[in-house]
């Protein structure tokens, strides 16, 4: 028997959606963005971002940017990841999303099971990026983000294929780590970079 998700959406304005992309990769920052919508200015199409074609989350993350009342990126780089453990720096990455809005918002909605400690009210919500449309758009602009700055970092290391798996755990990054050894942007305390460090 499958147990259906719903939340209460309080009645205020200016509701700000937050979501990460990135925990799961072993390279490159953990990435979350904040974002208010219009209510004025109604976008068709928001989704969770995964179930989303890359050119129709590209086409949305610059109709969200064009019409959203404020939205902002925060990040946290491979060294805080390894300082903090990536729970914890995800957490302050959606901090600073939050922090970062032109427009702070009186409500925040975070996708997931747990809130980052913030200076308004908060409520996580489990599959939120399929249900609250604030969320929606934030997984939406971090993930085009992410997306475009492992294509970035393909440039740099052509050799690992960022481009293709965007830094996740795949069989070709995992032959790569090993044929070639780390880069500077690879996340030291996860387990199979200690491991081509030689510290596993």
């Amino acid at each position: 028997m499958t147990q259906s998700i719903t939340f209460t959406r309080p009645n205020i304005d200016l509701i700000a959606g937050v979501d990460e992309v990135g925990r799961g990769p072993l390279v490159g920052d953990v990435v979350t963005a904040a974002v208010i919508l219009d209510p004025s200015q109604p976008i068709d199409g928001l989704n969770d971002s995964k179930k989303l074609t890359e050119k129709k989350r590209a086409l949305l993350a610059e109709e969200i940017k064009k019409k959203a009342l404020a939205w902002s990126i925060g990040r946290a780089d491979p060294s805080e990841i390894d300082e903090l453990n990536i729970l914890h720096a995800t957490m302050l990455a959606m901090k600073r999303a939050v922090a970062r809005l032109e427009i702070q918002p009186n409500f925040v909605f975070i996708d997931g099971n747990r809130c980052p400690d913030l200076p308004v009210p908060c409520e996580a919500v489990i599959k939120g990026d399929s249900l609250v449309a604030e969320i929606s758009a934030a997984s939406i602009i971090a993930k085009v983000t992410r997306d475009t700055e492992m294509v970035e970092l393909d440039k740099i290391h052509p050799e690992f294929g960022f481009a293709k798996h965007k830094g996740y755990p795949t069989k070709l990054h995992f032959e790569m780590l090993a044929k070639y050894g780390p880069t500077p942007h690879h996340r030291q305390s996860f387990k199979p970079v200690r491991k081509a460090l030689g510290l596993e």
